[in-house]
């Protein structure tokens, strides 16, 4: 007869109702999916509020160390910060309306009558190159029906195709409005739970750690907590860098725009600060945009745009950001790559403004874990070169080889 003692028996009993959890997983996916769908909605609110807080904290703990370092009073300087920090969030959300807004009425306004005028003079340069080409013309003739296209009908079909498009737009604008209006109250619990969470933080932090000490192993949750810490110095740091970085972006297209008397210079060079958030994609995003716009008015203009977005690009990628945001994140152009592309997989534009500090995160967990199993092991140095010995030996090039192997070194920067 088996000996099952009690601990072995719970193992037991707990894998059985492991299995009839995950057959219940698997055959009620739809019940499943509502049960999932009520506790999002009803926790929505509050990770949008911690969220939020978290975002917040980074300017909130930079007047506090600053602006009010001579206030003595814990309680007075925590409100003061608070109250401070939510009136430049909002103050920054209406300059960028009030400067956006007008400039949205006004390129819907003149866009229509910009691309009537467009298309009026492409179909004018064709009719001209095709009547100095009449062999060209004969040949379009033969082989296709252009004879029989009318240019004014295609015209008009475009121009209202763009009126239903701007009618779909501003109709699908006041949709989402009336979506934010129902959303009210859990957009108030969030800002409400916000200004709780920045203003008990330190509590909030204590009595995590209690809880992780309290639940797991002290060394486990000793890396917790050190994970957790660098998340967040890694975050700020990216964040803090960030909002820097796109406001010299916005400024030097601003400027250079100007000078060169490009239109929309509000408009383009506010949607490129805003997109340049993302790194890689996000300006290249405004690019569009802003050739789109300006290729509608005057195309050879556009053409100077996207050279003078390039030539802007560079110096903003080989010498403001690194200066700016210099090693905060500490990954290169590939990873930052990865991180985005996979981040806007899983969560859209959120997901790629996050994945970047997260993925810095676990790049340098990995890297001190790499480094630390390579300090215990007896391996030659040379392996672990950018170029092995062999590869060096095989492209002609010396190496002293080294008689005894000795353990690596993993202090500095190697990777």
């Amino acid at each position: 007869m088996l000996d099952i003692n009690k601990k072995t028996l719970r193992r037991i009993i707990f894998g059985v109702l492991a299995c009839i959890f995950v057959y219940w997983l698997l055959h009620e996916t739809d019940r499943v999916k509502g049960f999932i769908g009520t506790i999002s909605d009803l926790l929505a609110p509050f990770v949008l509020g911690g969220v939020l807080a978290f975002i917040l904290n980074v300017p909130m703990r930079a007047m506090e160390n600053t602006l009010l370092k001579k206030v003595k009073k814990f309680t007075l300087k925590r409100v003061i910060s608070i109250v401070l920090t939510f009136l430049a969030m909002l103050l920054v959300l209406a300059l960028v309306f009030w400067l956006l807004i007008p400039q949205i009425v006004e390129t819907i306004n003149s866009l229509i009558p910009n691309v009537r005028a467009f298309f009026i003079e492409t179909q004018t340069n064709i009719t001209d190159f095709l009547e100095k080409n009449p062999q060209l013309l004969q040949w379009l003739n033969e082989n296709t029906q252009y004879s029989t296209i009318k240019w004014d009908t295609l015209v008009e079909k475009a121009l209202g195709i763009l009126g239903n498009s701007t009618s779909a737009i501003l109709g699908g604008a006041f949709s989402v409005i009336g979506t934010i209006f129902k959303e009210v109250f859990n957009a108030v619990v969030a800002v409400v739970f916000c200004v709780y969470c920045l203003f008990q933080k330190e509590t909030l932090a204590r009595q995590g750690r209690k809880l992780l000490y309290a639940f797991l192993k002290e060394k486990t949750a000793d890396n917790v907590v050190r994970t957790l810490r660098l998340t967040n110095s890694t975050f700020s740091n990216f964040l803090s860098g960030q909002c820097v970085e796109v406001c010299i972006l916005g400024t030097m297209f601003a400027i250079c725009m100007a000078i060169f008397r490009m239109p929309y210079i509000p408009l383009i060079s506010v949607v490129i600060a805003i997109t340049a958030f993302i790194p890689i994609v996000g300006a290249w995003t405004g690019c569009v945009l802003g050739a789109f716009l300006i290729f509608v008015k005057d195309p050879m203009l556009a053409v100077w745009f996207v050279v003078m977005f390039v030539v802007l690009q560079q110096i903003e990628n080989n010498m403001i950001y690194p200066r700016v945001v210099g090693t905060s994140v500490g990954l290169s152009g590939m990873w930052v790559l990865v991180a985005v592309s996979v981040g806007g997989k899983i969560m859209g534009v959120a997901g790629m403004f996050l994945m970047i500090p997260a993925t810095s995160v676990i790049y340098v967990l990995v890297k001190e874990i790499t480094n630390k199993k390579l300090s215990g092991l007896t391996v030659d140095s040379e392996k672990l070169q950018p170029q092995p010995p062999e590869l060096a030996r095989r492209m002609g090039l010396k190496r002293k080889k080294k008689k005894n192997a000795k353990p690596v070194v993993t202090e500095g920067n190697n990777d």
